[in-house]
Order: structure tokens, then sequence, then C-alpha cells
């Protein structure tokens, strides 16, 4: 199948090559003539306009509507194989049918005196091949080439045609500055492909996996004859891409055979001779298009539209960027709804026929925004937020000022306004990323003390006629979705996030995240009766979610790819469209009536700050967006760390770094877990398939693989003084975590008898665990299997920080959210004493501590930890549809 393959590959690049095309062009100017003036069906040749492998392109004029158009006439050998013709027919037809301003328009197919053709839209331009002979583009320019083709692909790929043939030669560039794809359909029919619009004729197995393809484009699943789907398709852009961009074509060699051999072992954008003309974010995309295997690719030619347009827009310079001024909000906001309104679709003839969104920043002091929502008909906002480090705090204010009143409501976070004007708010409000969880209280907007409802409430909202709410919240460890309060429509395996009550009623809205803590999920709804539906899934970053005024759409912000926030609108039926992109995070609070939206615009950090011996000020050792400690050397010196957000496209990926602020070292991927006593090797967790526990050197070295042992999700970790054995919480098939032991020379896990524990730490002398039980207790436990016993002296909510030096007592934080409070507790007597307390020297915007990201040196002296931080602005937008 191989062979096959490259002879069907090499014979097709050479009838599509140019000196071919010379040829064919000159063996058919004897016969243009006697074309020219000729009648196929209602088309009258008017002139020759090119030839190839594929047959020869006239300019023809259609009599029925007085328009001119291409026409392409077939080689005989389609016409001698009445089953490859009728095939053909369908295919071209099924093609014709794809309605998208970026793909090339089939206006008919027929057959006159035993010339089979095929009648095209008449472009003006040329082939993006004729472009490159002329080197290669504008960066700006490759991207949005690169972005229409996504989106065309992405239309034909909603209706299951692949064109498996993507090459400069099939892209057109119209004087216009549009792409058109070509010949879809054709290619795959020339080489006995299988038929998408056929569904009569049963494909065979060799139909499935012949597959056509250029050498230097070709994805690998081609080059070896497997069966490919739309993937393909994305890895022939990739390659477009990159060819745009660099002018030579990313895989070369001295024969077919040496292309094909790069294809399946070369990463282009690793050659020395292009490595440094690609930015980090401009390197990942074309590495995730380019993988060699398609599960590790883009999954969609949506997504990758959406990666395009980002790089698109950071690219956009606005009128006036060069000079000291700051680009006005106005211009940026208009430049971002023009690209989105295109990306979602839109032909857009002229910007000046449609209304661009306003942006109009509502608040200016620093801290976070917790909620914000419309009130007095849309003439007025309430909202709540921790201003300048204090407590949140409610506050109104009526838009076109910049002032904002408190409602006297202090540490009272906005949850949701009734029709009627009654609050719902989270009394004593305990801010947990930047949101309230408190008790759930009423209170009218006109004045009067609150009343509480119910407690341990997460998020709230009322319904249409102002008389319930629905309301997520914990109960024995579960998170439920009641409307109205005490009636369970649903209860979530992980947790719930921003329910909305649709405006008729009838409906609740809400994010969906299976895995308890994490923000990634779906967009769901569930009705009256329990049903639940999913409209919308794979997300990230999902926070923000409301109703539009009609009914018809949920808006919510995530993104696909990385984590951060994209407005997105999807209609019951699960029908996803693209609101708005920009640079900032944009997180939705509320649609009015009449169609204004609230927005916050966010920019959250994971901070890592380390405290020296004896010192009293901190360092910041954060490296990229999220940066989270894992561990630190015994002596101090070193910090191991990883990094999760949108710097490394949100694909957890481990540092090392001396804490004297040192640049940062990489030492792969991973979510980081603990460092070795020697500080050679770092220990991560790779999520699958297949998760394990990796070592990756933290110099010279190989990554080492240990055995999974059935394990999928692996939550901490700490080395044995030997260096040779770990201890490991971890959970398998029953999703529940347990303790193991395991050491290093490749045998399997061991599990710890006894109770699970938690967060497990090792004792000097490697003989003691020390560990938080599933039952809440605090134990220590010999490594040999003997009983435990007590940890006496600490209290609930502590965290098991370090062992002390000596093995004689435990460093412990106690509980609180404002400040980092240790104590040293004696094992021998119980004894709990204060150790020191470290309070984040700026705490404006501080949105809790990380949890388990807190270290601590066997002396106590030195100390790193993580917290998030954000700043919040209230935006109101105008005309975003």
């Amino acid at each position: 199948m191989h062979s096959l393959l490259r002879c069907e590959a090499e014979a097709k690049d050479f009838l599509e090559s140019p000196a071919l095309e010379v040829t064919a062009q000159a063996l058919a100017e004897g016969r243009t003539q006697s074309m020219v003036g000729r009648v196929l069906g209602p088309y009258r040749i008017i002139s020759f306009l090119g030839a190839g492998g594929m047959g020869e392109v006239y300019r023809a004029a259609d009599s029925r509507i007085g328009r001119d158009v291409a026409i392409k006439v077939l080689p005989p050998a389609i016409a001698a194989d009445p089953e490859r013709l009728r095939r053909f027919e369908q295919e071209a037809r099924a093609t014709g049918a794809l309605n998208h301003p970026n793909i090339l328009a089939i206006h008919d197919v027929g057959s006159a005196d035993g010339a089979p053709y095929v009648v095209y839209e008449l472009l003006d331009g040329e082939t993006l091949r004729e472009r490159l002979r002329h080197g290669s583009l504008p960066r700006r320019k490759a991207l949005d080439c690169a972005r229409q083709i996504a989106l065309g692909l992405a239309a034909a790929h909603d209706k299951s045609i692949t064109h498996r043939d993507l090459k400069p030669e099939n892209l057109f560039l119209t004087r216009d500055g549009r792409v058109k794809i070509l010949d879809f359909g054709i290619a795959k029919l020339t080489l006995h492909d299988r038929s998408v619009a056929a569904p009569d004729i049963a494909p065979s197995e060799s139909d499935a996996r012949s597959t056509p393809g250029t050498p230097g484009y070709m994805a690998p699943e081609q080059v070896r004859g497997q069966t490919v789907d739309h993937r393909a398709d994305l890895f022939n852009l990739g390659a477009v891409l990159y060819e745009m961009l660099t002018g030579g074509p990313p895989f070369r060699g001295r024969s077919t055979n040496e292309v094909l051999s790069a294809i399946l072992k070369v990463d282009p954008v690793e050659e020395p001779e292009t490595g440094g003309n690609f930015d980090p974010g401009l390197a990942r995309l074309l590495r995730r298009c380019l993988e060699k295997n398609p599960n590790e690719r883009f999954q969609s030619a949506q997504d990758l539209a959406f990666d395009l347009e980002t790089l698109l827009l950071a690219s956009v310079r606005a009128p006036g960027a060069g000079r000291k001024k700051p680009v006005a909000a106005l211009a940026l906001a208009a430049l971002v709804f023009v690209v989105a309104s295109f990306f979602a679709g839109r032909k857009l003839e002229s910007v000046q026929a449609y209304r661009t969104p306003t942006f109009q920043r509502l608040t200016y002091r620093a801290g976070v925004i917790t909620g914000a929502r419309f009130a007095s008909g849309g003439q007025s906002v309430i909202y709540s937020a921790a201003w300048d480090g204090r407590p949140v705090e409610t506050y109104t204010m009526r838009i076109g000022g910049p002032e904002s009143r408190p409602l006297g409501l202090s540490s009272a976070g906005l949850l949701a306004i009734s029709p009627a004007g009654e609050l719902a708010v989270s009394l004593g409000c305990e801010l947990n990323w930047a949101e309230c969880r408190g008790t759930l209280g009423r209170v009218p907007l006109a004045g009067g003390a609150p009343r509480e409802v119910l407690e341990d409430v997460f998020y709230a909202d009322w319904s249409p006629d102002a008389k319930g709410l629905a309301v997520v919240r914990a109960v024995d460890g579960r998170f439920r979705l009641e409307y109205p309060i005490g009636k369970v429509l649903y209860e979530a395996a992980g947790w719930i996030t921003y329910a909305r009550v649709s405006p008729a009623g009838d409906r609740v809205a809400f994010l969906d995240h299976p895995t308890l803590g994490e923000d990634d999920g779906s967009v769901a709804v569930v009705d009256l009766s329990g049903r639940k539906t999913v409209l919308s899934s794979g997300w990230k970053n999902l926070k923000g979610l409301a109703w539009s005024p009609k009914g018809d759409e949920i808006w919510f912000s995530a993104d696909r790819i990385t984590r951060s926030q994209v407005i997105y609108a999807v209609t019951l039926s699960g029908k996803v469209r693209l609101v708005l992109q920009a640079p900032a995070w944009m997180r939705l609070q509320e649609i009015s009536r009449d169609g204004r939206v609230l927005l916050l615009q966010a920019n959250p950090r994971g901070r890592i700050m380390f405290q020296p011996p004896g010192a009293f000020t901190e360092r910041d050792l954060s490296w990229f967006d999220w940066s989270t400690v894992a561990d630190i050397s015994s002596d101090g010196r070193k910090l191991l760390f990883y990094e999760w957000g949108e710097g490394v496209a949100g694909n957890p990926t481990v540092y090392l770094r001396d804490t004297d602020g040192g640049d940062a070292i990489r030492l792969g991927e991973g979510r980081a877990l603990a460092l070795s006593p020697d500080g050679r090797w770092a220990l991560a967790f790779q999520a699958g398939p297949p998760s394990a526990l990796v070592l990756l050197p933290a110099g010279a070295g190989e990554e080492k693989r240990l055995p999974a042992s059935g394990l999928t999700e692996y939550y901490s970790a700490a080395w044995f003084p030997d260096g040779k054995r770990i201890v490991f919480v971890a959970a398998g098939s029953d999703a529940q975590p347990h303790s193991y032991v395991q050491n290093l020379d490749g045998s399997a896990a061991v599990p710890i008898t006894g109770e699970t524990m938690h967060a497990v730490l090792v004792s000097p002398d490697g003989k003691l665990l020390a560990g938080l039980t599933s039952a809440g207790n605090y134990v220590l436990q010999p490594v040999s299997g003997a009983k435990t016993r007590s940890i006496r002296g600490a209290l609930p909510g502590d965290d098991l920080i370090q062992w002390s030096s000596d093995g004689r007592s435990l460093y412990v934080r106690g509980l609180g959210d404002s400040s980092l409070d240790f104590f040293r507790i004696d094992l021998a007597t119980g004894r709990r004493q204060r150790w020191k307390s470290i309070e984040p020297a700026d705490t404006v915007g501080m949105i809790g501590f990380q949890p388990a990201a807190v270290r601590m040196t066997p002396d106590g002296r030195s100390v790193a930890y993580s917290y998030w931080k954000t700043l919040t602005d209230l935006y109101l937008v105008d005309n975003l549809k």
C-alpha cells in the first residue's frame, strides 16, 4: 500500500508540475482554436485560460444569466469510465452545495460530446504557488490567509467533506484579498477515493485507505497509507502556512522518498535554519498543526481558526501604535468587532454597514469585582468588589458617571437582582477565585436589613416572576442545582457554576465541571423535570454565563485551546458562534433586555513569593502567568515549580530556578511534584492517556517514566531520604485517592495499608510517614506498616508542610485566607508553637493562596508560596451581537 501510494503521489506531483503545465499548454494550443466558440450545454467558450494534469480550463459565457465563468474540461479517462463519471458528478454536486466565501463555488457539472466538464466561479488573481515564487508572505498576510483557509475547511468538514490535497497550487488569492480553496473533491475521485456524496455506493477498504496528497504537504498518515480524516487537512494547512512564512516547504529532500521520510521524522519548527524565525505563539501553533500523531494536532479547523485569529489580533497595530499615546479603547473595540464579525461568518461588504460595538469603562479603582448586574431598567449597575485590598462590599452607580456609592452591605457579594428590584447577596462573602461563597440573603434595593435564606450558597439567580430562586450549593460533599430552593434538578459528580434561569423560567443554564475545583467543562441546561442537556463541551476556563434577551442563545466565557476567556454563544440546538475575542480576558456578567452587555476585563496571575532566611521582604520568583510552587531544596537554593497558563498554552510545564532570582530552566512537560534529595531529579505527573509519573533530569540525562500501576490521577508526592523510593497519593479506576510507596527500580507501586493519607511527608530517617487521613485525622504511620498514632497539637484545617531537620517536630500552616500562619508541633509532647506569619506585601487584587502550594525548608527559615492575584475592570458594551 505504501508503494502504491508513493507511485500515485509521484505521478500526480509530476502531472501537476509547472513543467508539465507548460507542455500541456503547448499541446493544447493546437486544439484551443477549435474549442474557442464551441458550446458546452449553455456555456460558450470564449478563451483558453490554462491546462494541467486535471484538464484544460477556459473562460466561458453562461448564456442563461449572462455571466462569465471558468469551465474545466476533464480528461477523457473519466468520460470513458461511467462509474467514475457518475461518482464525480455526485461528489462535485455535494461540493457545490458548500456555500462559503473561502471555497471556490461550483456552479454546474455536465457532459457534452463525450467531454465531462465542471463550471466554476471565475476568479481574478493568482494561485498561492504563483505568489510564493516571489518569496514569502508578510507575517500578517500569511496568518490572514491561513485563517481564511481554516474557515473554508471548517465549512467543508461540517458537511463531512475532506480535501486531503491542500497545497499552494490549490489555493487562489483574489485581488480583493480573499483566499479560495480549489479542487474540493476532484483529487479524491481521480485516485479512486471514497465518495462523500454517494451513500448508495459502499466504499471498499482500499477506497477508504487510498489517499490523495502531494509530497511535501502530506500528513504522516497519508504517507503511511492509513485511513485519514479531516485532521490531515489541518496538517496540510500547517505545511502551507510554514511555506507562506518562510518561502520554502517544511519537508525537503533530494528525492520524493527523502521528502516522505522527513514528514515522518523531522520537526521543521525546530530546524536550526528556521527555529529563530517564529515567536513562541506562532511556533506552538505550527507544532500543533504538524504533529505526527493526529490525536495531538488541532482537532478541528474551527479551533485552528480561533488560534490564528488570536495571533492575527496580536500582530495588528491600530493607528498611532508607534506614538507615546496609548491606543484608544474605542478603536481597538472596533477592530476586534470587525475581525470577530468576519470570523463568525458574516460577509463584510463594508465596515460601515455594521454598527460597531462601543466599550464604556465603568470602574477605575484597583481591586477585584465579584459580580455585576443591571438595575433600574438598565440605567444603573449594581456590583460588588474588594477595592484596595479591603473586604467585599456592594455598590451602585448610574451609567454615564464614574462615581460608585456603597449600599451599606459590607462583606456581601452580589449574586443576582430580581425584576422587582430585590437583591440576592452572599453574606459573609468568602472569596473563591474572585467569587463569593457565603450565606444567601435577600435585601430590597430600596434599603433594609438582609434576610438570611440558606447557608453555603455559591450561585443564585431569580426566576422571571421574582418569586423564586435557583441556587447552587454543596450538600454532603456534592454540588446541587436546586430550582426552586429544595427541588434538586441536577447533582454533579464535580461541581456546578453560574446557574441562570431562562427568560421564560422553563430552564436553568449552568456550567458543568466534571472535576471538582477545575474550570474545564461544558455548557448545559436542565428543564424543570430534571432532564439535562449538554449544549457544548470541551471548554477550558469556563467562567461567566448569561441568557440572550430572547432566550434562544446562552452566552458564556471560555476558550477551546488556551486558558484565556473569549465570549461565545451557543443555541439550544448546540450551534456555537464566536461573539467577541480580545487580547485580555473578558468574563461575561449579564445581558440586558435591550442587548447591552456587562463584561469584566481580568488578567489573573499566579505568583510565587520566596522569603530567604532572616529576611522580612520577599522575592518574586514568578516566571510566566500561572506559576505554582512544587518544592524547594533543603538548603533553600533551588525552587521547583510549574507553569500551566497561557504562557505554556495550558500545557503544564516543569521549571527549576535558583532562589536568588536566576533564569528558570525548563525541565519538561507535566505538573511538578517534588525535587529529589540530591537535586538531580524532578518528579512530575504527566496527564494521559496514559497518565504516569515521570522523572525529569535537572541536568544531563533522559526522562524516565515510572510504571503506571493502573493509576490515572496523581495528587501529591514526596521522596524518601535515600532518593530510591517515593510515596505518593493517586487515584485509580475507583476515582478515590489512595497512598502508595514505589521503588524507582521499575517495580510497581505498593499500596500503604490502613487509612488513605493525603499530602504525605517522609521523616528525615525515612521510617515515619505523616499525613492527613480521608477521615480528617492527622496521623504518624511507620513505613513498616505498624499501627498509626495521632499527631497531637494538629488542628482541623492545618496543612502539613515540613518535617524539622531533627525529625522531632512538624511545621504546619494554620487555617486562614489572608495570611500564612506557621506553627511548629512537638511530636513528643503535642506542644503547638507559633513559628512565623507571612502576609503578602501587596494584597490589592489578591484572590487567595494557591492550595497545596506552600513549601518550607527543614530548618523553617525559608518559605516559598504561591497565590492568585488579579485586577478587574467593569465594562458596558453596546452593539455586541
